[in-house]
């Protein structure tokens, strides 16, 4: 059987610096000294697809897309704040299955209020297009709640109570070399509000930046903002770390593949009254941890077999050689791992790679030594396959390898027929 091809992955993202995230006890400042509270969420990719997966797999972690979602307004609720915005690529694509953005629409009218905004942005995955859930005419548009709102013109502006004010500006591409952050208004001569930006694009310091809507280290200074709301890397980041006025990416609120670091947050941000740099806090939504480990031992196998990794999408690489009984426990502890119809899983999502997994066969004639000489000579075939179908052949061998056990090792029935089947595998 040929291997399937895997479908490329993203590009690994690495932090720039470390997350930030408040010692253990850390007190957000009193209510009564902050002016505004706003949640600043990006990157849902809602409707994202998983074909490395197997089908339930696939589905639980689009379905997860949703859900975190919901955390986000839950940490909205619990933290009371006075807006929620929404940086881009909330969704995968700009046309996705209805099934994604109907689920998105259930939890905005259970999530708005009229008193507490919630803003969405069309981002680079998802452009404000002909087509696209962001246009006018598309029914996610024309069902959405009082106090939910679209960013679908370029000089986007709402008040954020009487003391504040959002400017923000979609894609309206997948690429783009505007600095759409440099485009929005400046600071005029006497407005004291709070004033926040919010665009989705690549900052200075990420490679390629200048064809997707590259922002400026000096943006958010340059038009008086006290905040920069940004969205596409899914790591959290300050950028720069040390900036006079804070730009953030908040993460994607659940990671999208292996490598990606830092993922799985909200940013808290608090303006108060009497300091004007904003307070910015990460708030944990995430229920997935993505680990990739690669397994050299049987031991380590073992061990991996006891932990908990329920909330765990986990690629494991299996590269090891193994005789013909390890291979049996090999077999054994994958299916714990992975669960079947009758029992959960060690693992909340597995995805195994066999492909440095290497089954020793060089003495393998003497577990059939007592077979019938067909079925000696059908080892013989095998064997001779393993030049040019290493891993077929092996696999075959290993399966007529069980099917002798199970007949106890002697027996011409059972054994009879793993002939045929086994050549067959190969």
């Amino acid at each position: 059987m040929a291997a399937k091809e895997e479908p490329v992955e993203d590009p690994v993202e690495e932090p720039v610096e470390e997350l930030d995230a408040p010692a253990e006890g850390d007190a957000l400042p009193p209510e009564d000294e902050v002016a505004l509270t706003v949640l600043h969420t990006a990157d849902w990719h809602l409707g994202r697809r998983f074909p490395a997966f197997d089908e339930d797999d696939a589905r639980t972690l689009s379905r997860a897309r949703l859900e975190v979602v919901e955390r986000i307004f839950g940490v909205a609720d619990r933290r009371r704040v006075d807006a929620v915005l929404c940086a881009g690529d909330l969704f995968d694509e700009p046309s996705p299955d209805a099934q994604f953005w109907e689920g998105l629409l259930a939890i905005l009218e259970r999530a708005a209020r009229p008193e507490r905004p919630i803003v969405l942005l069309p981002g680079n995955h998802d452009p404000l297009i002909a087509g696209s859930v962001w246009h006018p005419t598309h029914p996610l548009r024309q069902r959405l709640p009082e106090g939910v709102h679209v960013v679908d013109r370029d000089d986007f502006e709402l008040a954020l109570g009487e003391g504040a004010v959002l400017h923000a500006r979609p894609c309206r591409s997948k690429a783009g070399q505007k600095d759409n952050a440099l485009a929005l208004p400046a600071r005029e001569e006497g407005d004291a509000r709070i004033r926040i930006g919010m665009v989705h694009g690549q900052t200075f310091d990420v490679p390629g930046c200048q064809q997707n809507f590259p922002i400026a280290e000096d943006a958010a200074v340059r038009r008086g903002f006290d905040y920069l709301a940004i969205g596409d890397t899914h790591a959290y980041r300050k950028v720069p770390p040390d900036a006079e006025v804070p730009t953030v990416y908040p993460s994607a609120p659940e990671a999208t593949n292996f490598g990606e670091k830092d993922t799985g947050y909200v940013a808290l941000v608090l303006f108060l009254r009497h300091r004007r740099r904003a307070v910015v806090r990460p708030e944990r939504v995430a229920r997935w941890t993505w680990r990739r480990e690669k397994v050299t031992s049987l031991a380590r196998l073992r061990e991996l077999a006891t932990e908990d990794l329920a909330r765990t999408v986990l690629r494991l690489e299996l590269s090891m050689p193994v005789s013909p009984e390890e291979y049996g426990e090999v077999e054994q502890l994958l299916a714990a791992l992975k669960g079947s119809e009758a029992a959960h899983g060690r693992v909340g999502v597995l995805r195994v790679e066999r492909d440095e997994l290497q089954l020793v066969t060089e003495d393998i004639e003497r577990y059939f030594e007592r077979l019938p000489a067909v079925l000696r000579a059908t080892v013989e075939r095998l064997k001779a396959r393993e030049a040019e179908q290493p891993e077929q052949a092996r696999r075959a061998l290993y399966q007529l390898y069980r099917l002798t056990r199970a007949a106890g090792g002697s027996g011409v029935g059972a054994a009879g027929d793993s002939d045929a089947s086994a050549e067959d595998g190969a």
